[in-house]
């Protein structure tokens, strides 16, 4: 669609709930611009002031359910022209295979498949990591049970999907770790189960925890990074192989830009987008180890330090003017009903001691979804806790 509109008429079709997709209804609705929630699960995103609009949908999983899905509510509702957000990676994945169909009724600022296949399957990640010369964790490709023998185990390592959506709903876990051997062979043996041989990716494990994590995130256009800020992620859950982060703080760490710049320069990417490091003690390097082309759940920590994505983005596609920002360090976001838990069970395992914890709680400026402002959705997780707990362990 053209960019040129009347911004008072153009909202947001936000592609799933949770507090992921609440920040981006709470990034727009503040502003005035309608919000629409499409979600598959009990959402707190549609009980926000801020979501104008909440359809509940059988699935979003996949790409035949969120085409359907984004057909229906057309239908339904009056959003031609909107800007679509998708909040999980499959649906990133189903945008970009379909930009150019969505594209007549919507504003997609996901890009084409082309770019997006770089970061939603990590052996491309990986090989094109390596053809940049950006670093990567040392990663094997086996072809077969076979093929793990010539993998040298010189520590502990990780066996993790090359596309995670096909195994993290089987497994609610986003990796699992090797110690030897014979548990590399057990665990690759399940997980090729589950996703298939050929995605099933060795990784070594690099050490350390939350406070040697990393992340780049932007708004990459026209080959520039017009917003951006850099974050430590702290803690996460669940601690090991974190799914999600649970305690984040900006950070000042300029050695991050260059080699994302570079990646993204190389896939031709569009849009909003968080790169993950880790720093490795051993040779005190930064290896990148995900990227997500989407929002990304700790987004709603922008506002706070000067950089309100969603929003920006929403401007983008509207071809309006974006100033170039970065987001000021030491700005501190938490989502509390899933921090507290994993710190009871850190302090549990002795990984964790309380004064350490309570001193980092000072100076949080941002919580994931408590707002005064906006109260309901904070009531709403609370009674959702079991749901949550149940379906995919928060």
């Amino acid at each position: 669609m053209g960019a040129a509109a009347d911004p008072r008429t153009v909202g947001g079709v936000v592609l799933g709930g949770d507090y992921q997709g609440l920040g981006i209804a709470r990034s727009l609705g503040r502003r005035g611009i309608p919000v629409c929630v499409i979600d598959d699960e009990r959402s707190i995103a549609g009980v926000s002031r801020y979501a104008a609009r909440t359809i509940r949908v059988a699935s979003l999983r996949d790409e035949a359910s969120t085409l359907a899905a984004l057909a229906a509510a057309r239908r339904r509702r009056r959003i031609e022209g909107w800007v679509l957000f998708p909040t999980r990676d499959e649906t990133v994945a189903a945008l970009a295979r379909n930009r150019a169909e969505l594209s007549r009724t919507f504003r997609v600022p996901t890009p084409g498949w082309e770019a997006v296949r770089s970061a939603w399957d990590k052996r491309a990640t990986y090989r094109l990591g390596e053809r940049l010369s950006i670093p990567v964790p040392r990663t094997w490709f086996p072809r077969n049970e076979d093929d793990l023998e010539g993998i040298e185990m010189a520590g502990p390592l990780v066996i993790k999907p090359a596309i995670k959506e096909h195994f993290f709903y089987e497994t609610h876990a986003k990796a699992w770790r090797a110690d030897t051997k014979d548990e590399l062979r057990e665990r690759y043996r399940a997980a090729a189960s589950i996703t298939g041989a050929d995605e099933v990716i060795i990784q070594d494990l690099v050490p350390g925890g939350g406070a040697e994590q990393f992340s780049y995130c932007c708004l990459f256009t026209d080959g520039e990074a017009r917003a951006s800020m850099t974050v430590r992620r702290l803690r996460q859950h669940p601690s090991d192989f974190g799914r999600a982060s649970t305690f984040v703080e900006t950070v000042d760490l300029p050695e991050l830009e260059a080699p994302s710049i570079r990646f993204l320069r190389a896939i031709g990417y569009h849009g909003l987008v968080e790169l993950e490091y880790k720093r490795d003690p051993r040779d005190g390097i930064c290896k990148l180890l995900d990227v997500n082309a989407r929002t990304w759940g700790y987004h709603s920590l922008g506002p706070a330090a000067g950089v309100d994505f969603p929003y920006l983005l929403w401007r983008e596609q509207l071809g309006l003017r974006i100033p170039e920002v970065r987001g000021r360090p030491a700005v501190r976001w938490i989502r509390a009903t899933t921090d507290v838990p994993n710190a009871v069970r850190d302090y549990r395992a002795g990984a964790l001691r309380p004064l350490p914890y309570l001193r980092s709680l000072r100076g949080v400026e941002t919580e994931a979804v408590f707002s005064l402002r906006d109260p309901l959705p904070g009531l709403a997780e609370l009674a959702l806790l079991p749901y949550l707990a149940l379906k995919r362990g928060l």
